[in-house]
């Protein structure tokens, strides 16, 4: 009577069922004094661990897991250059305000004494230099948060969120300024004083005033549509991590299709 068979062991790395087997502590250590492979380090065995790539605890270029690469200057220099942008275009707010009280137009007004009261009404009641003043206050911010969102974008093309966000609270803070800084430039606002001062019938400027708030809001809304116009079209592009497939047909050596 012949002895029973032996099964012949399982190939390295299978478990006799089929499925994998895990290396023993031995290959293991094998494995890791053979050295690196390919780019990377070698970690069990028969697995090369790319370059830049770090497991529990481990140190590669970044400690951590899986790939990361840094994108843009960092948290803390992105914040730091939002609040330089904000102050900076803050601060455009006083050119604002001068060529706001450099252009608008003088609203006319006159006092006379009725009684023992002094009154002070608009010269030309069907005039139109209030409108005016509104609408010069609102096309030039809407040009000056054009400039700024444009001198943004050449001294910081990659943008970030903190970016835009400063250069919109930048804008708003800047038209504060302007207001304030016009009204304080133009006429006296004690209009009866200044009707008194002149005297009875004599016409004088009304004091510098914006009756829409609104257009408050016209240097911030145009900053960040050109700036995210600019980034749209000139901003940088980040690489395809898919590239297109090449579908095209191989050729043979001699020219003809392949199969032919």
């Amino acid at each position: 009577m012949s002895a029973p068979l032996t099964p012949p062991p399982p190939p390295h790395g299978r478990s006799p069922h089929g499925g994998w087997q895990p290396p023993s502590a031995g290959q293991v250590a094998a494995a890791s004094a053979d050295g690196s492979a390919g780019h990377g380090r070698t970690g069990h065995a028969g697995f090369a661990v790319p370059a830049g790539f770090a497991g529990h605890g481990g140190q590669g270029d970044h400690a951590g897991y899986g790939w990361y690469e840094q994108d843009g200057p960092g948290m803390r220099t992105e914040l730091r250059e939002a609040a330089v942008t904000a102050v900076a275009v803050a601060l455009g707010g006083v050119l604002l305000g001068v060529l706001w009280w450099w252009l608008a137009p003088r609203v006319p007004l006159t006092g006379d004494v009725v009684g023992d009261n002094w009154v002070v009404y608009l010269k030309d009641t069907e005039g139109e230099q209030a409108i005016g003043v509104d609408g010069t206050f609102t096309l030039l911010a809407l040009g000056l948060g054009a400039v700024s969102a444009l001198a943004v974008f050449l001294v910081r093309r990659r943008g970030g969120v903190p970016l835009v966000v400063a250069l919109g609270v930048g804008g708003l803070l800047g038209s504060l300024l302007a207001w304030r800084l016009g009204v304080w430039l133009g006429p006296a606002q004690d209009v009866v004083a200044h009707a008194k001062q002149v005297g009875a019938g004599v016409t004088f400027e009304a004091p510098l005033k914006l009756s829409a708030k609104g257009a408050l809001l016209a240097w911030p809304f145009a900053g960040l549509v050109v700036h995210l116009g600019l980034t749209a079209l000139f901003g940088p592009r980040d690489p395809d991590p898919f590239p297109p497939a090449d579908l095209s047909v191989p050729q043979r050596p001699d020219g003809g299709a392949p199969g032919a």
